[in-house]
């Protein structure tokens, strides 16, 4: 079945595949976003972490700060109570999370292939982050009901024309996980 990005059904071996969600911090999940909220990316985000930890996967969560600052802007740490003990937690200085970060290194450490990416905003940090990785050579799969941008318009055109070049475009609910 698939609706109208041709979305499919993916397997996912949690040995090698690592969960990449991007700048799930209190100021962007509270812009006004499309196609969905950011309180609904959130609840994604968090039903796909809790099953990629529960079969041994990586989770990983990225934040920004800006560079050259003194002070973050409020609301720039991660979600309360989102990160939990064994999930990579990165900070990035640009808009993909691989430039200037020690992710790649992370992640090999631990035998990750394949990146499942979801976050804020669909094509900015999570296309930026998803080109860097294919770059580096992951699979790449795309979890669109897990992201959202600042326009509908946005999330369509890198759902719907770039994110399909790099990798599998599916939903949450079709990422299945061994039994």
């Amino acid at each position: 079945m698939s609706d109208r990005y041709g979305l499919a059904m993916t397997e996912i071996d949690p040995q090698r595949t690592a969960l990449v969600l991007v700048d799930l911090m209190e100021r962007i999940v509270a812009l006004p976003l499309a196609p969905r909220s950011g309180d609904e990316v959130v609840r994604t985000a968090e039903e796909l972490a809790r099953s990629f930890r529960k079969s041994g996967g990586t989770v990983v969560v990225v934040r920004t700060e800006r560079p050259g600052v003194a002070e973050q802007p409020p609301g720039s740490g991660l979600l309360a109570g989102f990160a939990e003990e064994g999930d990579v937690e990165v900070v990035k200085r640009s808009v993909g999370a691989f430039h200037g970060t020690d992710l790649d290194a992370r992640l090999r450490e631990r035998g990750v292939r394949t990146l499942v990416l979801g976050g804020i905003a669909t094509n900015l940090g999570v296309e930026s982050t998803a080109r860097a990785a294919a770059d580096h050579g992951y699979g790449l799969v795309f979890a669109e009901d897990a992201m959202s941008a600042l326009t509908a318009e946005e999330h369509r055109a890198s759902v719907a024309l770039d994110m399909p070049r790099l990798g599998t475009v599916t939903t949450a609910a079709d990422l299945r996980f061994p039994a």
